[in-house]
């Protein structure tokens, strides 16, 4: 390990570091444009010119590795020359866009002009014009403001791997653009935005909306799929104008989807916003006090067999852990979080985690992928994926549908015989996975929410236990939800209880008549034809399929509107804020259906969001340890020893820009999906 002397500071490095590294390791400040730590180096910049001893002239400290015995000086006069002069190139043809630029007040360029750049230009030529290129409706771009610092090439060329944008002609006319004029068509395209350090890319859905210094900034948690991106939203009240990601290395280290990104326009439309009863056939706008009325009156003297409630991908899991309770005090056994029927084992906690966690993918080193495809289901865990694989250390295998997933892997086949050749040890891989040092499996949806899922889900553990997948230290059994809400409801038991019926259960009884009352806790992906003659109660925040069906509506919260617990795939407790409130008189859900247990003569045992907490921490201690990564779940026999069928698995999700309520009532997602997946005639993935 090299140690160089940094402005006096003796600093000692890894090897493999570079000057700037060691001047930041030195608590030295390095201006810079093009370099990202996550990025290849480009070098191509020059604001991070240090002095060095015994080299001829500044050097760029990103692409210079540090040495032994190195002496660098950051702050001297040559050092602080040759940065005003690479500013003064780099504005010879920035726009004066300051004034009416979306990224004023939070643009680099103006940052380092002022900390490191000259007092004047001396140039007087006339400014470059470059024409915008439309990269779709996600990303707005003014061309004139690019410094060429290629950031958002090798974003999407290295973490995206949807090699889409470069770099045309030499010179003073280079320009940055697509290939073929077309939109971008990356999941995570939207963070090419947070990376430039210019206003040349904005948020186009954004654009001259608001400044930063505008905006209320909240810290919480996306609901859009089971990864728990942390993220940032900007509010200025009634509604969040944008979202932006949160560092969490564990998590989503720096990125979100752009459905995370972009869905928020969703949150202001279709909103249910006052209790409805239907009345006559129609829905009619009613006080609180009326709809609780009309549950009760329906709920009256009904036995527990009779009611049944469903949960969906969205819910907070105080809002979960209060509707068990109370479909408890009702005696009522038929409740189920698994609205797409997944045939997943609450029992046993390693049956249903991505086990190795989010981060142990840069461990592994060979890799099955049954039933998914992470690209849509969880973009930011095939992004992992690609990272692994960029090494060279990771080798990829899948089963199931076939499609790009901007990484190479081997295709074994489309349905449960291949696992089940896997599992037998029959097939190559299944010696691919022996051999490796941390092997794991990844199950998707698609290949649970099945008739057969019970028995998939038993070949996976198969999988697991006769190649090595479980090992000291190691457990690469994982499981990829595509629900924010269906771990913290498994986690608290949102299942059939004793003699209960799950989903399917509660159709088939509703249909039939011998389900009566059916409570849709924001379950908008079911078949609601199946409801039969039921009675529906619907709890939620947008007018979807759930709230046209319904008997009773009760206007609830979306995510940005309420404190809420969400458990992430890997089995990560996170907490999402209050950013705004809820629209005119919805509350937060958990709230609502306390209101409700005391109009039925139920009364639940809390008051305050707190003592909910505490009731949820009594119920699985996990809900106790908020932001930590799991401790390792006891190992168990889970799934079934059945036959299954010749059926291949496909991907629950043919749309990944509208996957939930949010998402479909979004003008730019409808965007997305019109430009992105309708044009593209795929529904696998559209790279």
């Amino acid at each position: 390990m090299p140690k160089l002397t940094v402005d006096g500071k003796v600093v000692e490095v890894p090897n493999g570091a570079t000057v700037l590294q060691a001047c930041e390791a030195a608590g030295a400040e390095i201006p810079r444009f093009c370099y990202h730590e996550r990025l290849s180096i480009a070098g191509n910049c020059r604001m991070c010119l240090v002095e060095i001893e015994k080299t001829p002239k500044p050097q760029a400290s990103c692409a210079m590795p540090a040495a032994e015995g190195m002496v660098v000086k950051t702050d001297s006069a040559i050092t602080k020359k040759a940065r005003k002069g690479v500013m003064e190139f780099l504005l010879i043809n920035h726009p004066l866009d300051c004034p009416i630029c979306d990224q004023g007040g939070e643009c680099d360029l103006q940052d380092q002009a002022m900390a490191y750049g000259f007092d004047r230009g001396r140039f007087d030529e006339n400014k470059r014009a470059v024409p915008d290129k439309d990269l779709g409706p996600l990303v707005k771009t003014s061309m004139n403001r690019c410094i060429h610092c290629t950031r958002c090439i090798r974003f999407c060329t290295e973490v995206a791997g949807v090699e889409e944008l470069g770099a045309t002609f030499r010179g003073e006319h280079m320009e940055i653009t697509t290939y073929v004029e077309k939109a971008l068509t990356s999941e995570l395209s939207g963070n090419i935005i947070d990376l430039c350090p210019v206003g040349a890319l904005t948020s186009k859905p954004y654009a001259f909306v608001a400044r930063p210094w505008e905006l209320r900034k909240t810290e919480s948690i996306d609901v859009h799929d089971a990864v728990g991106s942390n993220i940032r939203l900007d509010a200025r009240p009634p509604e969040v104008l944008r979202v932006l990601p949160r560092l969490n290395e564990a998590v989503n280290e720096e990125w979100i989807s752009d459905k995370t990104r972009f869905a928020y326009d969703g949150l202001k439309r279709q909103r249910l916003d006052r209790p409805y009863v239907r009345i006559n056939g129609t829905l009619q706008p009613v006080s609180w006090q009326d709809a609780f009325v009309a549950i009760a009156a329906r709920l009256r003297n009904l036995p527990g067999s009779k009611i049944a409630a469903i949960a969906g991908d969205l819910v907070d899991a105080e809002a979960m852990m209060a509707l068990k309770d109370l479909m408890q005090a009702l005696g009522s056994p038929n409740i189920d979080c698994r609205q797409d029927g997944a045939k997943l084992d609450a029992s046993t906690r390693a049956a249903y985690l991505f086990n190795s966690g989010i981060a142990g993918i840069e461990q592994a080193d060979a890799l099955l992928l049954v039933g998914t495809n992470p690209r849509w289901e969880a973009p930011l865990v095939n992004a992992r994926i690609r990272k692994r694989w960029l090494t060279g250390k990771l080798k990829i295998a899948a089963v199931g549908p076939q499609l790009d997933l901007t990484y190479k892997y081997d295709y074994l086949g489309a349905g449960p015989q291949t696992l089940a050749d896997v599992a037998s040890g029959k097939h190559a891989f299944a010696e691919v996975l022996k051999n490796a040092k941390n092997p794991m499996i990844i199950v998707g949806q698609g290949a649970l929410a099945r008739t057969d899922g019970a028995a998939v889900l038993g070949l996976a553990r198969q999988v697991a236990e006769t190649c090595g997948l479980i090992k000291d230290g190691w457990n690469g059994f994982n499981v990829l939800h595509t629900a924010a809400a269906r771990v913290g409801g498994l986690d608290l038991g949102f299942v059939p209880g004793q003699g209960g019926r799950d989903v399917a259960g509660i159709l088939e009884g509703a249909g039939k008549g011998e389900i009566e009352v059916v409570y849709l806790f924001g379950a908008d992906e079911i078949d609601t034809a199946k409801l039969g003659k039921a009675f529906v109660i619907y709890q939620g925040h947008h007018g979807d399929k759930g709230a046209h069906r319904a008997d009773v509506v009760l206007p609830g919260a979306a995510y940005t509107e309420k404190n809420g617990t969400y458990v992430n795939t890997e089995g990560r407790v996170q907490q999402a804020r209050v950013a705004v409130f809820p629209p005119g008189e919805a509350r937060e859900d958990w709230k609502i259906i306390r209101a409700l247990s005391e109009a039925l003569g139920r009364k639940l045992p809390y008051d305050t969001l707190a003592q909910l907490r505490g009731r949820l921490a009594t119920v699985n201690p996990v809900f106790a340890r908020v932001g930590e990564k799991p401790a390792a779940a006891a190992w168990g026999a889970f799934g079934q020893v059945g036959t299954t069928t010749t059926a291949a698995f496909v991907s629950p999700i043919t749309n990944f820009y509208m996957t939930d309520p949010i998402t479909r009532c979004s003008e730019t997602m409808a965007k997305c999906s019109a430009l992105l997946v309708a044009a593209s005639g795929k529904t696998g993935t559209h790279g």
